[in-house]
């Protein structure tokens, strides 16, 4: 599960939202490496309405992540500690390492009247599911297996097992994707195509009538 984006900005004043009077929990999944990351912040910076919700892991912060913007970073301790305290909507292993999402910042953006979205593994998004029967679950797909496979060499933040661990978990995740309300594809070196269709799915859902009753 990763998830990123700046924290905090759920204390701004919020936008005006005439047409859309039902804040939403988005959910956002996808093999690792799809884009998911790219295309959220990308929304957010579209469209301020949506505001990223910051997860909480135990990995190790990468060259060029911020703490606090692209993950919360917590010990083992810590956020054995936060769990303790009820201070996590799910939380799974993912790769080894722990990740969480924490619900006060989920809380916070909905009561603002906003909606908040999350980008999470497919593990956690059956807990949200589970916790939150009206969050609206969005799939992102490769164009292909092998499109992923070189997105991820290209990435080069994985040696070649775990490249190959990371392949074996997304054909099991597409293969899932069913399960999701919507499932879209972000074609190579056009991620402003999928933005845009997430933005578009937003719009309809939160004109739904009946609408969602998204309660955390």
């Amino acid at each position: 599960m990763s998830g990123e984006r700046p924290t905090e900005r759920h204390h701004a004043k919020p936008a005006k939202r005439l047409a859309f009077p039902n804040p939403l929990l988005v959910v956002v999944s996808g093999p690792s490496g799809v884009g998911k990351s790219t295309i959220v912040a990308e929304l957010s910076r579209r469209h301020p309405q949506v505001v990223p919700i910051v997860t909480a892991t135990t990995r190790e912060q990468r060259e060029g992540e911020e703490d606090k913007v692209h993950y919360h970073f917590l010990s083992p301790e810590e956020f054995q500690r936060l769990r303790d305290r009820d201070g996590l909507l799910e939380h799974a292993i993912v790769h080894d390492h722990w990740y969480g999402t924490p619900v006060d910042q989920v809380r916070g953006i909905l009561a603002a009247g906003r909606d908040a979205i999350l980008t999470i593994d497919p593990q956690g998004a059956r807990s949200v599911r589970a916790l939150v029967p009206d969050a609206l679950l969005i799939f992102i797909m490769p164009p292909s297996i092998e499109d992923l496979d070189q997105r991820l060499a290209r990435r080069g933040s994985e040696d070649g097992e775990e490249r190959a661990l990371r392949r074996r978990n997304a054909e099991a995740e597409m293969a899932a994707a069913g399960d999701y309300d919507y499932a879209i594809v972000n074609q190579t070196d056009h991620p402003d195509d999928a933005v845009e269709q997430i933005w578009e799915i937003i719009q309809a859902e939160a004109r739904r009538d009946p609408p969602r009753r998204v309660q955390v």
